[in-house]
């Protein structure tokens, strides 16, 4: 077996670095736009008097990196060459976001807004896959910022259970053309204060419970009667997570996007990648905060000798670090084995495998930023080191994209022979 990492790929890291440098960070350092990484100055992002969104200069410096990311051509490098990208494979991508998370916060790489100089976008693919012919120019629309979609599955009732949900649409004709009449509740619509449209889940057929019977249809993000009921403000800042109300809103058919009665199959079409790709990046963020906690227990010289010489300082290090070395290796082993099958294949043969990787990761992280508080004492516990920041973020992952409760219940589905190759 070759554990070594393909050489165009790591020729390709180092071709990131130089572009982080000549381009990245002179922009972060330029007019003070560090104000937005000193967590100090938590204002910077958050405009506190307007619901906790982003401050628009915030967005618009993250646009900027991403404009010269793209230019570049790094920014779509995971998308096929159709639109932009260089087809990316789920190792390559794996690799990039720790090493990425790796050099910590940044410009480069600040995951509180799924912001990284090479994008993720599952919902270009998403488009791609699913949409109709005369839809087929919303993939160029959305990356060229003329469609911003945001996700509108989760209700507050129901949390991660999709199959209970209570957004009701039923078939509705208006002036001769079928559509749709949505009534109902979201919740955690992130991005919706800039979007144009929201991909809405609904019912359209079927019991509270089944799989089928529930339908993804585009809707005006100005629609009046789309009502913003409060950002919910949350554990790390800016926020841009609503809770909203559809009253009687209506779509023609020509709204409907993928199948109908099958939008589940939406919401899991690229939920595989986005979790192996999520515990590379927890991985990357923990690997930091270990590399930063042993140079500083080596440095530090507390009563005249190094912090670093305490097995109290050594231990709980090397158990993060341990457990990180194993996590990179299977997420890299399982990424590349996503690359051997078709998509379907890997919600039979991997779904467990990138479920353990996810949970893991994220909680991995978690704890890789409270040991890095630790060593660091109450510097660690200060906002001039970025650790906070770290756990405050990654601490989420373990709720988002399927909470780790869940991650588990996959695995044990696996391993107790319920669903997978081995269903009994």
């Amino acid at each position: 077996m070759d554990f070594n990492l393909p050489a165009e790929l790591t020729a390709y890291l180092t071709e990131l670095d130089q572009f982080i440098e000549a381009e990245i960070k002179p922009l972060e350092d330029q007019d003070d736009n560090i104000r937005f990484f000193d967590h100090r100055r938590e204002y910077a992002r958050t405009d506190f008097e307007k619901d906790g969104l982003p401050r628009p200069e915030w967005e618009a410096l993250l646009s900027e990196a991403k404009r010269r990311a793209d230019k570049a051509g790094h920014f779509r490098f995971g998308l096929p060459t159709e639109y932009g990208g260089k087809n990316g494979s789920n190792l390559a991508m794996a690799v990039i976001r720790e090493h990425l998370a790796r050099k910590g916060l940044g410009l480069h790489n600040d995951l509180q807004n799924e912001h990284s100089i090479v994008a993720n976008f599952p919902q270009i693919l998403m488009l791609r896959d699913f949409a109709r012919e005369d839809q087929q120019h919303l993939a160029t629309d959305a990356l060229e910022g003329r469609f911003r979609a945001t996700f509108g599955l989760t209700e507050a009732a129901h949390g991660s259970d999709a199959t209970h949900m209570d957004t009701r649409a039923v078939s509705e004709t208006r002036d001769g053309v079928d559509g749709w009449l949505i009534n109902g509740e979201k919740m955690w619509i992130t991005g919706m204060h800039t979007a144009t449209h929201m991909m809405c889940f609904a019912r359209t057929s079927g019991d509270d419970g089944d799989a089928r019977g529930i339908t993804c249809l585009l809707v005006p993000a100005d629609d009046p009667g789309i009502t913003i009921e409060e950002y919910m403000w949350t554990f790390n800042m800016p926020t841009d997570h609503p809770r909203l109300t559809l009253k009687d809103i209506w779509v023609p058919e020509s709204a409907l996007f993928g199948p109908l009665d099958g939008g589940l199959a939406l919401a899991q079409h690229f939920v595989h990648e986005n979790r192996i790709r999520q515990a590379a990046s927890s991985t990357g963020a923990a690997l930091y905060c270990i590399d930063e906690s042993v140079d500083y227990a080596r440095a530090r010289k507390p009563f005249g000798k190094p912090l670093a010489i305490n097995q109290a300082i050594q231990f709980p290090l090397v158990e993060l670090a341990s457990e990180a070395e194993m996590l990179r290796l299977l997420i890299f082993k399982t990424a590349w084995e996503m690359d051997q099958m078709a998509k379907p294949d890997v919600a039979i043969h991997l779904s467990d495998k990138v479920s353990m990787c996810n949970y893991r990761a994220n909680r991995l992280c978690c704890n890789a930023a409270d040991q890095a508080m630790q060593t660091h004492g109450g510097l660690g516990y200060s906002r001039h080191k970025p650790f906070e920041h770290i756990y405050r973020h990654h601490r989420r992952y373990r709720i988002t994209e399927g909470a780790e409760e869940i991650q588990m219940r996959k695995v044990a589905g696996h391993l107790f022979g319920f669903m997978g190759p081995n269903k009994r």
